[in-house]
């Protein structure tokens, strides 16, 4: 005759393996991310900017430098390898470069509630000047890193030669962000979350991720390699990133209509086909906010200018650095090639 279970049996069979499952998960996470990070080792130097460590890429300029200091501010879920990849051949030698892990990414570490907005962060990558020497630069942001940008124009002119936005994120914009963004910046759930499931959901699509961001262009066959995107998924980075990001629409709803203030060299470049952020909004904003900028608006261009447009964006820091370019032209002569491409890819 079989034994009746007890409902408080039952329960407590399902809480022990609901328990075991998560341990499991969470061994397994610790696993891959002391992996990822054995994969994409630090490739810059820590600095305490006030009881907390930055980390960035410091390149000093060579003998013939022509440009003045440049600092890169990657996007969301990002690290300085991003920008780096994009920028350090080109530019090596004729510029002293800064590459930045934001706080909480790549291998800086997190600081206080205050890197949890952008002039927060900010305010650590003008620290991280002042520590490296660093009087004035041009701030470069792409993405998510535009807010940041923005910020650091109002906040710290004298520390600015120049501003250039990337596909910046930077403005209010309807709806919202993704549901794991919040849920992965919940207090104990989003800990939970962080530390058992989210590494593992991230790796099964970043192939598809990573090829989204550059939509509809090309990504490179070997970017994921080279820039190390995983390193986002590490628990304590991805908490950190879930967390900027849905800080940010509260943090730009406010904070815009500074963006009025600044009044250094701006050049914002932007595609009518990002399909990431919406350029209508960020790109046109920044160009209608911020007196005598220059908006390079080109078609067929996605969310990722500083790979696929790079010798366009290389032109937009010499004409911040006061050379003659004419940013609008290569646009047009961009846009065939681009539209070439696109028509020849095999998802179109």
């Amino acid at each position: 005759m079989p034994i009746p279970l007890r409902p408080g049996l039952i329960v407590l069979a399902i809480v022990v393996f609901l328990a075991a499952l998560l341990l499991v998960l969470a061994a397994a996470t610790y696993i891959r991310a002391r992996t990822i990070e054995a994969a994409y080792p630090n490739t810059g130097t820590l600095t305490d900017v006030g009881g907390y460590r930055l980390n960035a890429l410091h390149v000093p300029a060579g003998p013939n430098a022509d440009l003045p200091p440049i600092v890169f501010i990657h996007g969301a879920s990002g690290n300085l390898r991003d920008q780096a990849g994009a920028f350090l051949a080109p530019l090596e030698g004729r510029a002293e470069m800064l590459f930045v892990d934001r706080p909480g990414h790549g291998y800086s570490e997190r600081g206080g509630p205050e890197n949890d907005f952008p002039d927060g962060q900010a305010r650590a990558i003008a620290r991280l000047m002042e520590l490296k020497g660093i009087d004035r630069a041009i701030i470069v942001g792409h993405s998510f890193g535009g807010a940041i940008t923005a910020s650091f124009g109002v906040l710290f002119p004298d520390k600015t030669a120049g501003l250039l936005f990337l596909a910046a994120a930077t403005h209010p914009w309807p709806g919202g962000v993704d549901w794991y963004y919040h849920l992965a910046s919940t207090p104990i759930i989003g800990p939970i979350f962080c530390h058992t499931l989210a590494l593992h959901a991230g790796m099964a699509r970043l192939d598809a991720a990573t090829s989204h961001v550059f939509a509809p262009n090309a990504r490179s066959q070997t970017y994921a390699d080279d820039t190390g995107p995983a390193l986002v998924l590490r628990p304590s980075t991805f908490e950190a990133n879930a967390t900027d990001v849905a800080n940010l629409l509260d943090y730009v709803t406010r904070f815009a209509p500074r963006y009025r203030e600044i009044d250094k060299p701006t050049v914002v470049i932007t595609g009518d086909s990002d399909e990431i952020v919406l350029e209508e909004i960020h790109s046109r904003g920044l160009a209608r906010d911020i007196a005598g900028s220059e908006l390079v608006w080109v078609k067929g261009l996605g969310h990722k200018p500083d790979y696929v447009a790079t010798d366009l964006v290389i032109a937009a820091i010499e004409t911040l650095a006061g050379k003659p370019r004419d940013l609008q032209a290569m646009a047009r002569t961009l846009e065939p090639t681009l539209a070439a491409s696109i028509a020849l890819s095999p998802s179109q």
